[in-house]
């Protein structure tokens, strides 16, 4: 039975007494105000995915500054009326018996430039290299930008624990900022922060750290795709530099590593078949692991591949379309497709909020 599989076991992560080990990824929506306000939709759309008791959700990608953006409707989490709005949602999920982070992160190169302009803020990145041919052509940070950079994630990071985030994931991934750091393909600085393997690691490896001091190790996460080609990513060789990654990250003894598969690049699947086995190997303790999963393919890589690791299996996709996805596979159900068209429809409900949950959750909620 579906029920009996290793899916439907606790895991303790950090302080979290997860019931189960299926969680939901940080899906970007558009449905945050143009000035990067939670709205009451993103309150019921978490409401909702908490259908299930002893779930970790991990929130949209969320900003950590205001000159970090140029990505229009997403949320941030800098100033007090965002720390507030949040604090309605994290109260929400809890009051359901679920668990939820905070992703946090910068743009980077993959900035919208007229998005940007209209906020005021420059096109930043580790080096001047555009995302692709055609694209504007940021500017190099400075090392007093690097290093405001690392504040305004300890900031961050404060605020979402005030708003009531049980912790915050580090976004490494995607090819936003901190991943642009890390891989030789953006990154051609010839300073503390590039030319070789270690100092390519340097920005993550301080901003881990300044979290860690600043809200405690078991409050945070970081997440990596070391095989994404996703705006402009990929090196030739990634594990010489996700090695080093992981165990620095490893020695500031943070709580999980978040990796995503390579047949993901962004939101979009992708033909690859590289291996994470590197990273498993050197990563000793809770794993969430994404990468388009179905339900069988959970319970495999739990029961059958990695039988003796902590493993929490990330679902985006159909977590947007089956508020009760938990539950659905528990009792084997079939599960409700997803329609693309509506993933990002700006401010609305549609696409959204309107997924039911099964008819025979709601009988059993009822009774």
């Amino acid at each position: 039975m579906t029920s009996q599989s290793r899916l439907f076991q606790p895991l303790k992560i950090g302080d979290m007494e997860i019931q189960h080990r299926i969680g939901m990824a940080p899906l970007t929506r558009l449905r945050a105000t143009h000035d990067r306000v939670p709205t009451s939709l993103m309150k019921e759309y978490y409401s909702q995915r908490s259908a299930v008791p002893g779930t970790l959700l991990i929130a949209e990608g969320t900003f950590i500054s205001a000159t970090c953006g140029g990505f229009p409707y997403a949320p941030g989490i800098w100033r007090e009326d965002q720390v507030a709005a949040w604090k309605t949602i994290t109260d929400e999920v809890h009051s359901r018996g679920c668990f939820i982070f905070c992703q946090l992160f910068a743009m980077g190169r993959a900035a919208d430039v007229e998005l940007a302009r209209e906020e005021g803020a420059s096109i930043l990145a580790p080096s001047a290299i555009p995302i692709d041919e055609g694209a504007a052509v940021p500017q190099a940070m400075t090392l007093e930008e690097i290093h405001q950079t690392v504040q305004d994630f300890v900031k961050a990071s404060k605020n979402a624990i005030r708003a009531g985030f049980d912790g915050v994931e580090i976004h490494g991934a995607n090819g936003y900022l901190l991943d642009q750091f890390i891989q030789d393909v953006s990154n051609n600085r010839q300073d503390d922060y590039g030319g070789n393997v270690e100092n390519r690691s340097r920005l993550l490896d301080e901003v881990i750290k300044a979290v860690v001091d600043t809200i405690g190790p078991k409050r945070v996460g970081l997440r990596l795709s070391p095989w994404s080609t996703f705006q402009g990513m990929r090196m030739v060789d990634p594990i010489p530099q996700f090695t080093d990654v992981i165990k620095k990250a490893s020695q500031s003894d943070i709580t999980y590593l978040h990796l995503v598969e390579s047949r993901i690049s962004g939101a979009t699947d992708f033909e690859a078949h590289d291996c994470l086995d590197f990273a498993y190997e050197l990563w000793n303790g809770p794993l969430l692991v994404a990468g388009g999963y179905t339900p069988l393919e959970a319970r495999n890589l739990v029961d059958e591949k990695y039988p003796a690791r902590d493993i929490l299996v990330i679902f985006g996709r159909f977590f947007i379309s089956n508020p009760d996805l938990i539950y659905r596979v528990r009792e084997g159900l079939k599960l409700s497709p997803y329609n693309r068209e509506t993933f990002y429809v700006v401010q609305s409900p549609e696409g959204y909020l309107d997924y039911p949950s099964s008819e025979e959750y709601l009988l059993e909620g009822s009774r």
